[in-house]
This record gives structure tokens, C-alpha cells and sequence, in this order.
């Protein structure tokens, strides 16, 4: 047996063990158990308990499993009819349902452990709970889910464990975990003053000044790489009527990731008709304007190619856009900023001619590189080739899939990069950057889509060479791709202290005394009027706490001005991440450091001026 195979059979019959031990605790009486699979890093199980499982239980869990491993009972396998299995399972609601749901020729198979437990499922298992005893487990946490994930169905409680071979794997998790938590963006973005969220708004983040000075840079620095490489940046309206996505193909494959706005009931007062039940009343879907909040950019980008006559001398036209967007999300699925209903992409759509498109999708890769090497994250490409409700010619799909694989070979080679076969955009199929984290975790940011398919829907035409009118091919291209999740990923990175070009404050001016505070207003015109970010405390609080202020926002340089600094015109600096003060600075060379930190965006800070 492979080792992964193996290790999710440990994992999943642990999960028994656990459903075993819950039972002895609350009492075979009061317990429902629904399903208990293993996961990534354990497993857990569905309850219906008498009460909530509070963290004082987890321990009387967990001692409990250990004494149901060191009892070496054995494993039995049975099969069994779907009405021996219905009389087992008479007392147990959710097992009754899921056997009910089985079709007639199912092979149905229980599990005993022991002769006290017994349960439904398909296995494998342990031939004994012995070979679970050095098993290494501890309980991760307790949440509240959903039977079958429906929210109108019965209202479980989810124990999770986290399960490794032995204590060492287990103790070498807890600490990635322990890291993990202390790069969590959602808790660094609260102490850095990054953003929030409101329930009135879920998924939908509000930036807070900090947050929003370290997002305009982001798109700063975006702009200031599209310039160089020819990008003309467009802005369209954030709603639109439900006839640009009937043209586009969205309305049908989409529709259920967007928030639509269908129009209501009006008098002649313009004042909304309500139902004599107090509901507003809405007009028939015949005759009504339904308009949706823009989950994609490319609609737009289409009309604007199509508002005025285009040749083959003009491509490749490239046009960006930052464009609000908004994708509708079931609440479980949102993740802080890593999923979102409501965000940014440094979004792009190239018009170009078909010979044009290896040169452009090469371009579009020097733009990633240059990009993820000045954040210092890497990055694999995959290839996701046509999914089952594609649109269009199959015979153009596969000139597309072609062109990108031919691409791809040339970058990575032949087996250089991972193929997604039916992972495609119903128009056409793209290349995914994966980048990975600091904690070795991967995310989807950028993405190249190749599309012959929308400009065909909307009859976008540039005039050849010779004469004729041709369909421009279209390249969708993200490289931050949402903003909010590349912000979430660097937050982790950098631990939030992020690099001295993107800090949202890079220099915290600490007057000593409140009358060095006009030297420090000084200092801070000067540093402005060279675009360096900075802040001041003038209030007359203790030295000490203006700096630990600053640290605690992780501001990369700190600069201590007193009576020595006011007569010589000098900053002393208190470097992010040193003990060390740098002392004595002329502060025209300080400035100096701060415009070339700016212009090199390296990622580490000097120790020395």
C-alpha cells in the first residue's frame, strides 16, 4: 500500500475511533453521527450531540480514543442488503437517509469496531485497532455545519483532529500551524489597521487608510510595468443589462455567480409596489430590465474594441482595467481576503492578430517574472484545456489548446508544467499561474486565457493587410489576478512587514521632546516632497510608546529626532527588524536612501546608509 493510501486509511479509521468515543461520552441515546471522512491533515466527524462540544471536552476526547486504540479490538467488514443495513442503522436518522439514497445495486458495506460500534461505509480500514498505537492525534477545533451542507437541513457539530503517523510528524505540523496562524492576514490585517468587514457586506472588505495607501501602490506599481509594455488602461460601468452577458455566453454559464438587480414595480410616483404580503413586487421577466453587477471585465473591454473601426496596423491593442467586480459566493466558501464576493484584478484584454499570439503570451510571462521575482514568490504554470459545456468550434478550441501548448513547451519544455484537461473558461483555455506561499501553500492568482470566442459573439472585425475583415483573437491576462487575494497571500509572506516600496507608512518620525516637533514637521516635508511616506507623532507621550506605535505597525524605518538631530540636521534610525540604531545620518542622505529604496523596490532592508 502507497503511503498516502495508507495514511488516509490511519486517518479514517480514526475518525471511528472518534465517533466511538463520542458515543461513550454522551451515551449511544443521545447521538446522531452523520459522516466522518479524512482530510488533508486528519479527519473529522458530524454530530447531533445533546449539547456544544466545548474545548474542555477535547481532552476527555482524545484520552477516551487512546483507550479505545490500547483495547487492540478488531475490525470486521460486512456485507450486508439495504434492509439488513436499514435495521442496523434504525436509531441513526442520517445513516438511514444516506442508505435510503443508495441505488438498489449498490454494494453495502458496515464496519464493526470492536462489537459496540458498528457504521456505515465503504473502507478500507485497519484489520485492528492495534496498528493504530502509535497514532498521533490531537483535536483541531469544533465548528457548526450542516447536514449535507444544506443550511435548511439539521444543524451538526464538525470535530476536527488533526492525525499524523507519529509524534514527530505530528509536532513538526503544529509548529507550520503555529506559523501559519502568526501570518494569518485576517489577524495581521486588524493589528495593522489594513482593513475590515462588516456583516452588512459579507466577503466584501472595507480598506481602512493603511490598507488602502498599500493597495493604491499595488496598482502604482502595476501601471507603472503596463506602461513600459504598451498597456492602455479603460474603465467601464460596474453594472450592466443582462444583454451584454447573453451576448458574451455568460448569462447561461454564470448566472449563479452574479448578483442580478432584476427592476421592481413602480407607480407613477416613481415609489416602490409592494404585495399585499409586504414583499416588493417585481416586474415581469419579460419586460424587465435586469441588470447585474459586473463579475468580469471583458464585456466591456469588447465594446470598447468594437466602438470604432480598427486595422491590423493597431494590434496588438491592449486594454487594461481595475474595475470593481463583484462574484456571488456561498458564505462557507469565503476565506477573509483569499475569497472574496468583492475585488479588484489588474485585468487586461489584448486584441491581436493569430501570429501575434506567441509573442504577446511570451511579453505577458516577462510581466509575471518581473512581477513575482520583485515580490520574491515563485510560480508553475498549468495548462486547463476545454471543459464539456465549452462554446464554439471544437476545431478552433483545439487550434487554441495547441498554440498555448506550444508555448509552454518552449518555456518549461515538454511535461514542464501541469495539464487541467476539462478546467478550461467555457470560451477558451488558459494558462494559470500557481505562486507559493512562504508556507510552501499554493494560490491561483495570474491566468492567460486565449479566447476566439467572445470577439466572435460580439462581431469585433479589424481590416488585413489584404483588405478583408478578419476576428481579432483575444488574450484575458491577470497577473496580481485579484487583488485582494494577493494582498492576502503577501500579508503572510512578509508577516506584514512588507518591503520598504509597498509599506503603507515607510518612515515613523519619533520628536523626542514636542519642542523638537518643528525640526520633525520639517523632516516630514522633506521626506514628502520626495514621495516617501511618512508619519509623526507630535503628542507629548513618552518616546518609548511613539516608537513601539510604530513597530507595532512595522513601519521599516523609525527615525528618533532630539536636540542633537534639530542642531545638525541629522535622523537617527531605528531599523525594522535590528536592535541596531543608526545614528548621526545627514538627513539629505537619509532622503537620498529612501528614493533609491524606492526606485530598486528590493525586498530587504539596509543595515547602513
Amino acid at each position: 500500500m502507497e503511503k498516502q493510501e495508507y495514511l488516509e486509511v490511519y486517518r479514517h479509521s480514526l475518525a471511528h475511533i472518534m465517533a466511538k468515543a463520542v458515543i461513550e461520552i454522551f451515551g449511544k441515546e443521545h447521538v446522531q453521527y452523520a459522516i466522518g471522512p479524512q482530510i488533508e491533515d486528519g479527519f473529522y466527524y458530524d454530530f447531533e450531540l445533546p449539547r456544544a462540544v466545548v474545548p474542555e471536552d477535547f481532552k476527555v476526547i482524545e484520552d477516551r480514543m487512546r483507550e479505545i486504540v490500547k483495547r487492540r479490538e478488531p475490525w470486521t467488514r460486512k456485507v450486508v442488503t439495504k434492509q439488513e443495513a436499514l435495521d442496523i442503522f434504525k436509531n441513526q436518522k442520517f445513516k438511514v437517509e444516506l442508505i435510503n439514497d443508495l441505488p438498489d445495486e449498490e454494494t453495502i458495506t458496515t464496519y464493526n469496531t470492536g462489537d459496540d460500534f458498528i457504521d456505515l461505509c465503504r473502507g478500507p480500514h485497519v484489520e485492528n485497532s492495534q496498528e493504530l498505537m502509535n497514532a498521533a492525534f490531537q483535536v483541531k477545533s469544533v465548528s457548526g455545519s450542516y447536514w449535507r451542507g444544506d443550511e435548511k437541513r439539521d444543524r451538526l457539530q464538525r470535530i476536527y483532529f488533526y492525525c499524523y503517523p507519529d509524534k514527530a510528524a505530528l509536532k513538526e505540523h503544529l509548529a507550520f500551524v503555529k506559523e501559519a496562524m502568526e501570518r494569518d492576514h485576517k489577524k495581521l490585517g486588524t493589528q495593522l489597521e489594513l482593513f475590515m468587514f462588516d456583516e452588512t457586506a459579507p466577503g466584501m472588505p472595507y480598506w481602512l487608510p493603511r490598507g488602502w495607501r498599500l493597495y493604491q501602490n499595488l496598482l502604482a506599481y502595476s501601471r507603472e510595468i503596463q506602461d513600459v509594455h504598451g498597456y492602455q488602461e479603460i474603465s467601464g460601468p460596474v453594472f450592466n443589462n443582462r444583454s451584454l452577458y447573453l451576448t458574451s455566453g455568460h448569462w447561461a454559464h454564470y448566472q449563479t455567480n452574479m448578483f442580478v438587480v432584476p427592476e421592481l414595480h413602480r407607480d407613477e410616483n416613481g415609489k416602490l409596489v409592494q404585495t399585499e404580503e409586504g414583499k416588493f413586487d417585481m416586474e415581469p421577466v419579460e419586460t424587465a430590465d435586469i441588470f447585474s453587477a459586473k463579475p468580469m471585465n471583458c464585456q466591456n473591454a469588447m465594446k470598447v474594441f468594437g466602438s470604432q473601426t480598427r486595422s491590423y496596423k493597431d494590434l496588438p491593442i491592449r486594454f487594461s482595467e481595475m474595475d470593481v467586480l463583484h462574484r456571488k459566493e456561498k458564505s462557507g466558501q469565503m476565506n477573509g481576503l483569499l475569497r472574496v464576493q468583492e475585488f479588484r484584478q489588474d485585468d487586461d484584454h489584448t486584441f491581436v492578430m493569430e501570429s501575434q499570439i506567441e509573442d504577446e503570451v511570451n511579453d505577458i510571462f516577462s510581466i509575471a517574472d518581473e512581477i513575482y521575482n520583485t515580490f520574491g514568490v515563485t510560480y508553475r504554470a498549468e495548462l486547463s484545456t476545454r471543459p464539456e459545456d465549452f462554446m464554439g468550434d471544437i476545431n478552433v478550441w483545439n487550434d487554441a489548446e495547441a498554440a498555448l501548448k506550444r508555448i509552454l513547451d518552449k518555456k518549461y519544455g515538454e511535461g514542464g508544467y501541469e495539464i487541467n484537461e476539462g478546467d478550461g473558461a467555457f470560451y477558451g483555455p488558459k494558462i494559470d499561474l500557481m505562486i507559493k506561499d512562504a508556507l510552501g501553500r499554493e494560490w491561483q492568482c495570474g491566468t492567460f486565457q486565449l479566447d476566439f470566442q467572445l470577439p466572435l459573439n460580439f462581431g469585433l472585425k479589424y481590416t488585413a493587410q489584404d483588405g478583408t475583415q478578419k476576428t481579432p483573437v483575444v488574450i484575458h491576462r491577470a497577473i496580481y489576478g485579484s487583488l485582494e487575494r494577493f494582498i492576502g497571500v503577501i500579508i503572510e509572506n512578509f508577516k506584514g512587514a512588507f518591503p520598504f516600496w509597498l509599506s503603507p507608512y515607510q518612515v515613523g518620525i519619533v520628536p523626542i521632546r514636542t519642542e523638537h516637533n518643528d525640526y520633525a514637521k520639517e523632516v516630514m516635508k522633506k521626506l514628502a516632497a520626495a514621495r516617501v511616506r511618512c508619519e509623526a507623532d507630535y503628542s507629548d507621550n513618552n518616546m518609548k510608546e511613539k516608537i513601539k506605535k510604530y513597530k507595532n505597525l512595522k513601519d521599516p524605518f523609525i527615525i528618533v529626532l532630539g536636540d542633537k538631530e534639530a542642531a545638525e540636521r541629522t535622523v537617527s534610525i531605528n531599523v525594522r527588524g535590528s536592535n541596531k540604531q543608526i545614528q548621526n545620518v545627514p538627513l539629505d542622505d537619509f532622503v537620498s536612501l529612501c528614493t533609491r529604496l524606492n526606485i530598486e523596490k528590493t525586498l530587504e532592508l539596509p543595515d547602513s546608509v
